[in-house]
C-alpha cells in the first residue's frame, strides 16, 4: 500500500512563472528522500495558475518526515504558499481491489 498526495495549488495572477521553477526544485530534491516514490508537477492546461502535485511516498510517515525537511520548509512554505491565492491538499490511500 503506498500513500498519495494531492495538492491543488493556484497561483496569484502572474505569479505562475515564479512558482513553477520553485516546484521544479522541490520534486527534485523530494524524489531523494527516503520512502518517496515519485513527485510530480502539473500545470492546467486550460488555466496555467492551476498547478497540481502528485506526490506518492511508502508510507503515511515518510510524507510526514517530507514536510519536516528543510527544502518543504524553505520552498514551499517560505517560498511557493505566499504566492499563491489557494492551496488544497488531498491526502490518500488506496482502497482494497474489489473484484469484478
Amino acid at each position: 500500500m503506498t500513500y498519495v498526495v494531492v495538492a491543488r495549488y493556484r497561483t496569484r495572477p502572474g505569479e505562475q512563472d515564479t512558482v513553477l521553477p520553485l516546484l521544479d526544485t522541490m520534486a527534485t530534491a523530494s524524489r531523494q528522500e527516503p520512502g518517496n516514490l515519485g513527485y510530480r508537477v502539473h500545470q492546467g492546461t486550460e488555466d496555467p495558475r492551476e498547478i497540481v502535485l502528485y506526490e506518492e511516498y511508502a508510507t503515511e510517515a515518510d510524507f510526514t518526515a517530507h514536510c519536516a525537511t528543510p527544502h518543504f520548509q524553505e520552498i514551499v512554505l517560505g517560498k511557493v504558499v505566499p504566492l499563491l491565492e489557494s492551496r488544497d491538499v488531498l491526502r490518500c490511500a488506496p482502497r482494497d481491489e474489489v473484484g469484478a
